[in-house]
């Protein structure tokens, strides 16, 4: 598991890219950072899931905690970009009641200026 970081205009938020399987492992490389992206600058923040193959409940919790953090300092997280599968799995965990999926970047800076 990849993930990159890279401030949107005006810095407002930042988007987060992941590329590779939200499992176990996935998650051990890349969590740490991920949190530390989240909580941290006050920012807004867009989750690229286009390059994420795999979501297991590992993923799963990962983004339900970063979400409950960010929502109690008033922050937005977007997920954006899921493939079929990976759609799939969020919609059988019922993510979309936390937090916000979409299928396109600019529908989730629309949410984010929103």
């Amino acid at each position: 598991m990849e993930m990159s970081v890279t401030p949107t205009e005006g810095a407002a938020a930042i988007k987060l890219a992941l590329v590779g399987r939200l499992d176990t492992a996935g998650v051990d490389a890349v969590e740490t950072r991920f949190a530390a992206s989240t909580s941290s600058g006050g920012r807004d923040v867009l989750v690229d899931l286009s390059g994420v193959d795999l979501v297991t409940s590992m993923g799963l919790r990962m983004l339900i905690n970063s979400a409950r953090t960010m929502s109690q300092r008033k922050q937005k997280l977007v997920l954006f970009g899921a493939r079929e599968l990976v759609a799939e799995v969020l919609d059988a965990a019922a993510l979309d009641t936390l937090i916000a999926i979409v299928p396109s970047e600019a529908e989730a800076r629309a949410i984010i200026a929103g």
